[in-house]
């Protein structure tokens, strides 16, 4: 998977928002808001090809969380985002 390019996550008054920008994301009239680990994986991948896997590893290394957890986590997760349209396989 990769974030979309054109996607930007960005804080506004203390809450995390993805913003689509240019021309590519002109269908994208929505913001779509992240809590802090949400936020914390987007920065964790933006740029670059990761898998469910990775995304469950960052959270493993960051919080005190089962790995079941983290992966039930990681799944709708990565559910939201594709339903939105900011990740491609």
């Amino acid at each position: 998977m990769k974030i979309k390019e054109g996607f930007i996550l960005r804080s506004i008054c203390g809450e995390f928002i993805v913003v689509g920008e240019g021309l590519a994301q002109v269908n994208f009239n929505k913001m779509l808001s992240l809590n802090e680990s949400a936020a914390y994986l987007w920065k964790a991948v933006e740029g670059k090809e990761f898998t469910k896997e990775d995304l469950v590893n960052l959270l493993l290394e960051k919080y005190e969380v089962s790995e079941e957890q983290a992966a039930k986590d990681v799944d709708h997760l990565t559910e939201t985002w594709s339903k939105e349209g900011v990740i491609e396989a």
